[in-house]
């Protein structure tokens, strides 16, 4: 029999666009299980990172926190100590947590992570580093003891089997469960530098067009785009696998399913690897909420930010939502009960560079430090006290942000609000207020030369 309290599952995905979903509008066939869910449940179909990179997403997500506040504003990074997470208020609940799949979040590790650095999680059955640790066709996991276990399969249905074994446990009692399943596809695999798809999945996408920015920057879409789309297929089918072992235990309409990824992709058109920028290839992901509270919500189209889950996950559970989180529940609007909604995300980038960035419905600001190291590579930094303007799309004539407007003097009012609208959300999230350096000036119709910067 079902719980009174409703089962969590949040099913994560790892640098997964937003635009490989039918529900996002891709043609392919990849999502029929996430499509579904969309149109059953609750999409949110403007639904962006805080931060385009593996660790720095992950504690965000787990914490409720932006990333500068959780200490992980960079891979390689642990978090605050005293910090909680999500398992740490599931717990309080009542409830039986579990976390499997890649954690990212107790630098040094790679592979077995000490039961201090398990997030508060109850049962475990990760790795550190995932991608580092596993390939394709070989799952290596350590659990909450430091045992290692090899799953056998293709490492998404290893990490699902491993998943749909604790749901038919957990059901057997009348706890509830909160489970967290990050999975590493479809990040690439890291050791060949490519997208290792279930055995003769590459091969169905072969063909498989590609969108339209990674059709006009290119990148190493060509090459990898096939891999990408198999794994993703795979996911899917892991989903509705888990979907279906929740329905034949009777647990289905009582568990709430988050599916959402750390970040996207956009395959070394922007930078010379495959995320941290502020274009929506990098921070748009796909989301969707089902179950108890979601049923029916629709499609949302306010703007969602990652660090808004933790927030919304809590909420739905009926647990109390602590002070000083920096998101907010998205039940609510789920449910229509609001029309109080921030008409912008904030996103902070790391790593490749130190910059920030708000998205509207209609446009996309950035800016980044542009201090240098002696080597001239860039400074990166949690946050600077200085930030040089570098981005302004109009998202409404330019969605694919081909054409950068930043410095042309007609949009000089729009580039000063949105930089009003970036001073206020960086407060919001613990930062002091930059000083700002002005584009150059450029008269109107003047393109930015050389604006993309061809991958390495």
């Amino acid at each position: 029999m079902p719980t009174k309290r409703p089962n969590v599952i949040v099913f994560f995905t790892d640098q997964q666009r937003a635009d490989t979903t039918g529900a996002h509008g891709s043609t392919l066939g990849l999502t029929p299980n996430f499509d579904r869910l969309a149109a059953q449940g609750t999409h949110l179909a403007n639904a962006f990172t805080c931060q385009p990179v593996c660790a720095p997403a992950r504690s965000c997500l787990q914490t409720g926190l932006h990333a500068t506040a959780t200490g992980v504003w960079s891979n390689g990074q642990t978090m605050k100590p005293g910090l909680r997470t999500l398992a740490h208020h599931f717990n309080d609940a009542g409830y039986h947590t579990a976390y499997m799949g890649k954690w990212h979040l107790a630098h040094p590790a790679r592979g077995a992570v000490p039961r201090e650095q398990q997030g508060g999680y109850q049962t475990w059955l990760a790795a550190n580093t995932l991608e580092f640790t596993s390939d394709a066709y070989q799952t290596r996991v350590w659990d909450e003891n430091g045992r290692a276990h090899d799953l056998p399969g293709y490492r998404v249905d290893a990490l699902t089997d491993a998943a749909i074994r604790h749901i038919d446990a957990r059901s057997r009692d009348e706890q509830p469960f909160f489970l967290f399943v990050s999975y590493i596809e479809p990040h690439h695999q890291n050791h060949r530098d490519d997208y290792p798809a279930p055995t003769g999945y590459e091969e169905r996408y072969a063909d498989a067009p590609l969108p339209p920015d990674l059709r006009a920057l290119t990148g190493s879409a060509p090459q990898h785009w096939p891999g990408y789309c198999g794994m993703i297929k795979r996911l899917d089918e892991a989903l509705g696998r888990m979907l279906d072992a929740l329905k034949s235990l009777g647990q289905l309409d009582n568990t709430i399913i988050l599916y959402t990824s750390d970040h996207g992709n956009h395959f070394k058109t922007r930078n010379s690897e495959y995320k941290r920028s502020c274009h929506d290839a990098s921070i748009r992901i796909p989301t969707v909420l089902s179950g108890p509270g979601f049923q029916g919500g629709g499609r949302l189209e306010q703007m969602v930010s990652l660090v808004d889950f933790p927030v919304t996950l809590l909420d739905a559970a009926g647990i109390a939502v602590p002070a000083g989180l920096h998101g907010r529940s998205v039940l609510p609007l789920a449910q229509k009960q609001t029309s109080d909604w921030r008409d912008e995300v904030f996103v902070q980038i790391s790593e490749d560079i130190t910059g920030r960035a708000v998205r509207t419905h209609r446009w996309k600001y950035s800016v980044r430090c542009p201090d240098t190291k002696p080597d001239g590579k860039p400074a990166i930094t949690a946050a600077a006290d200085t930030y040089a303007d570098e981005y302004l799309y109009d998202l409404l004539a330019d969605p694919w942000e081909l054409n950068n407007l930043a410095g042309l003097d007609t949009f000089a009012e729009v580039t000063a609000d949105l930089r009003r609208r970036l001073v206020a959300q960086m407060i919001a999230a613990g930062e002091t207020e930059p000083r700002f350096v002005d584009a150059p000036i450029r008269p109107a119709g003047q393109r930015v030369p050389d604006q993309i910067p061809p991958a390495d």
